[in-house]
């Protein structure tokens, strides 16, 4: 997903309960004839763990003859993890790689050095209405991983370790969640999964990582005596025991891990801990320096502030 201007998510006061130490309300906007709601990076909160940009897409509805259409951008220094609930993407970058992400799936892109790519509705499904809900998420790459060559993986649903016991049924995208690995391997300590819990089911949040957060998608959750509903961040307090309570069929993202070694710099699609690089992925981009997408060559995104040819 390529990066738009997005109104910065309103910070929520919960000084009573103790152990979030943040709640983040994002704000929807249309991005490429859907709707998005951003809530990573803010003002008040740039990352948790690795994961610098945090963007739910959808749940959109688009007529016959439509589909999403993010034209081919480029990134650095990061790497993007696509999951959908619902509907199907066609990834293609500048590896090569040509991919149709399905819900339960996962598309891993790193960057690295630099990659170009492209998410579009296949042109069949266009053909009948069609629905598009899932989650982006930006991991900001280890200082000496930035500079990698940059890969493309795709992870079939039966790839994702499922937890399903007593009301909890979890997939294990990343990291280590409620005793299950995820087959997918990150750069940096990290942990991601999608949970579903059943009214009145409790959900134990492990202590592994010092950041950690969820991302509330449906249903009203209460941890520490304070009642949440659907599109919350929840950031909470290094070490704090955690139990997320569903007061009804509730689903939400959890994620988190290690914080980065040093302070991360970010502009438009670019991600990278020396603000010089970001300067010279702009003049690379502006000048026709990144490789193309085989198959999408003729469109682009242009750099902000520059016209399209």
């Amino acid at each position: 997903m390529s990066w738009s201007p997005c109104p910065d998510p309103k910070l929520g006061n919960r000084e009573s309960v103790e152990a979030i130490e943040m709640m983040l309300v994002p704000r929807a906007v249309d991005l490429a004839g859907m709707d998005v709601r951003r809530v990573l990076p803010s003002r008040e909160r740039q990352m948790v763990g690795p994961f610098i940009f945090f963007d739910q897409m959808g749940p959109a509805e688009f007529l016959t003859d439509s589909g999403l259409d993010v034209r081919p951008h480029p990134h650095i220094n990061l790497a993007t993890l696509t999951y959908l609930f619902d509907g199907e993407i066609v990834h293609r970058d500048s590896l090569g790689s040509e991919q149709t992400i399905r819900p339960g799936e996962v598309n891993w892109m790193k960057a690295g050095r630099g990659i170009v790519h492209s998410e579009r509705t296949d042109p069949q499904r266009r053909r009948h209405a069609h629905d598009l809900f899932g989650i982006q998420s930006w991991v900001a790459l280890p200082e000496d991983h930035e500079e990698s060559e940059p890969e493309f993986k795709h992870f079939d649903g039966e790839d994702v370790p499922v937890v399903d016991s007593q009301g909890l049924r979890a997939r294990v995208l990343a990291g280590t969640a409620f005793g299950e690995q995820a087959t997918m391997k990150t750069p940096s300590p990290a942990l991601y999964a999608e949970v579903s819990a059943d009214a009145d089911t409790t959900v134990p949040i492990d202590t592994t990582f010092d950041e950690r957060a969820i991302y509330t998608l449906d249903g009203d959750v209460r941890i520490d005596g304070c009642t949440f509903g659907p599109h919350r961040l929840l950031v909470f307090r290094p070490g704090a025991e955690i139990h997320v309570e569903a007061l009804e069929d509730a689903h939400f993202m959890l994620f988190g891990g290690d914080p980065m070694e040093s302070e991360r710099y970010i502009w438009w699609n670019f991600v990278s801990s020396r603000k010089e690089r970001i300067e010279q992925a702009k003049e690379e981009w502006a000048n026709g320096l990144f490789e193309t997408v085989p198959g999408d060559e003729e469109d682009f995104i242009p750099l902000p502030g520059q016209r399209s040819s």
